[in-house]
């Protein structure tokens, strides 16, 4: 596996080097836009280069800050333009009747702030909670609101832990890939749940 990656990596690199604080922007913001590219190799990375004198490490974090909360308003509006009638037409094929839709809708109004600004403090799910936000319509302002303030912590760590580690910066990627599995096991085993009620139904 690392081999496969470690090419993935090494252009991510590349591209943050040559752009600076931009390409921060730009790796982060396509992350939050339901693209799996791993904040944990651009933050941290964004850290080494904090070590080096190239970033300061406000400038890195608010780089990825502002970057990951455009990349989740791409996302978000995506999920409402276009997952909402998809779901709307085709929902019921996968057991997504109008009444899950008001559900869903009912529980982005009532706990959407707590949901968004929790749920970007973890890996995988940080990355597609932007979609659903939008297909549930949350109230846009209060999505980017707690989209940055959840993004904010996340950034802070990563970058914080990529100047610690200096030119280990790497070494971070395997633990979260570890956490990684446990979290796709447990949203497979929650869509497992979700399915096996509904045909029941």
């Amino acid at each position: 596996m690392e081999s496969i990656l470690a090419p993935i990596f090494r252009i991510i690199t590349d591209f943050i080097v040559s752009l600076g604080y931009a390409g921060l922007a730009i790796g982060m913001a396509i992350e939050s836009a339901c693209v799996p590219l791993p904040s944990e190799v651009i933050l941290p990375f964004g850290g080494y280069l904090v070590s080096t004198g190239q970033l300061t490490f406000w400038g890195a974090v608010f780089a990825g800050t502002i970057g990951g909360t455009i990349g989740s308003i791409i996302a978000y509006y995506i999920g409402l333009r276009g997952g909402r009638p998809f779901l709307r037409k085709y929902g019921r094929y996968i057991f997504f009747s109008e009444k899950e839709f008001a559900a869903a809708e009912r529980w982005f109004q009532r706990y959407g702030e707590a949901t968004v600004f929790f749920t970007r403090l973890l890996p995988v799910i940080r990355t597609f909670i932007s979609l659903p936000a939008g297909i549930a319509a949350m109230p846009f302002g209060r999505f980017v609101v707690y989209t940055f303030l959840g993004s904010l912590p996340w950034s802070i760590l990563l970058v914080y832990i990529g100047r610690q580690l200096g030119a280990n910066w790497n070494t971070l990627g395997p633990l979260f890939h570890r956490f990684d599995g446990v979290v796709v096991a447990g949203l497979i085993l929650l869509l497992f749940l979700y399915w096996r009620r509904h045909r029941k139904r």
